[in-house]
């Protein structure tokens, strides 16, 4: 294929990841100019709710672009529809696109023959592999699979290990991770109803961790998609644990992790759970202290985690990129339980 002058490429670009690199660096390769139309926040919503913003995915983009020196090659405009400029334009000469788009572009090709316009050259990415060997996808990552390199956050092979918590990280994993909200012990609702009133509509799960945390949130007739409880509270037996509701739970399941360690059987179980789509509790024969380091790690980006901070009040995170990359952090320092 010779040299094209100008390529065109429309897209989402959720995530910019190393799949996207690939497709820009295959289509500047063979273009002297590519003009990325990137979807507008409107279209984009209504694909997916957790889609970043079409500032987000510019300003990601450029970051590649200016790093790698392309910014004289490479120009980024909003789409507002699903075909953009490509069935009518008399400047471009390419469109870019992946296996999995290319029917698309073969559709704007017909359009534009019955014009009577000149065929785009197609410029055909072949996809990324992560790691596993599955396709690296934006929907993949917002499903909480994989960072933006392919990597697994959690991969097959450590799902099946049991992992020692180093001394070392005791300190820190008795600070909040997240945003506190403060109320009293004795009417735990208060700080619990202010820690909801911040989670978005498009969270697609509430978990909580800890039997106090369970406890609140179903008297106060809010359902966790997912709850893990281990019958105790500042590690002692917590006696009205034995009076949670567990009829308000449409699974149940049960694993075993002694406290400081991370157990296959907890990692399982919370891949389990939180691959249901009904209210689960995960009821943990040991400890669950340290559940929402794997939770976090397994669960999809915008998930809100809550737990309690003793005598202080309830600790909210949501699951971000970079709440998993400290979770990562974190599980790296641990040790392998022989």
């Amino acid at each position: 294929m010779d040299r094209v002058s100008l390529c065109l490429i429309g897209g989402t670009f959720d995530r910019f990841h190393v799949g996207h690199e690939h497709l820009l660096n295959t289509c500047l390769e063979k273009s002297d100019t590519v003009q990325v139309w990137l979807i507008s926040d409107e279209i984009a919503k209504k694909k997916n709710p957790l889609i970043l913003s079409w500032d987000e995915r510019k300003n990601d983009i450029l970051v590649w672009v200016e790093k790698f020196g392309f910014s004289e090659n490479l120009t980024i405009h909003l789409l507002n529809d699903s075909i953009g400029p490509a069935a009518t334009t008399q400047e471009a000469d390419a469109i870019g696109c992946t296996t999995e788009t290319r029917a698309a572009c073969e559709d704007i090709n017909s359009r534009r023959q019955h014009r009577g316009l000149p065929q785009l050259s197609i410029i055909e990415a072949n996809h990324v592999s992560s790691p596993d060997g599955n396709i690296i996808s934006s929907s993949r990552i917002r499903a909480g699979e994989i960072g933006r390199d392919g990597t697994c956050w959690l991969g097959d092979a450590e799902m099946y290990i049991d992992q020692q918590m180093p001394e070392i990280l005791d300190s820190e994993l008795k600070k909040p991770y997240g945003t506190l909200f403060e109320g009293p012990e004795s009417n735990t609702s208060i700080a619990m109803k202010k820690a909801i009133s911040t989670i978005q509509e498009n969270c697609p799960k509430l978990i909580a961790v800890g039997d106090v945390c369970v406890q609140t949130l179903v008297e106060m007739n809010i359902i966790p998609d997912v709850a893990f409880v281990d019958g105790m509270t500042k590690r002692k037996p917590w006696g009205p644990a034995a009076d949670l509701d567990r009829t308000v739970f449409t699974s149940l399941t049960t694993c075993t992790s002694p406290p400081g360690v991370i157990t296959a059987d907890l990692k399982l179980a919370t891949k389990v759970a939180l691959s249901n789509n009904e209210p689960t509790l995960v009821v943990v024969n040991g400890e669950e202290d340290l559940a929402p380091l794997i939770i976090h790690l397994i669960a999809p980006l915008g998930c809100a985690l809550v737990y309690g901070q003793p005598s202080k009040g309830v600790v909210l995170r949501i699951t971000t990129e970079e709440t998993k990359n400290n979770c990562r952090r974190l599980l790296d320092v641990f040790t392998r339980v022989v």
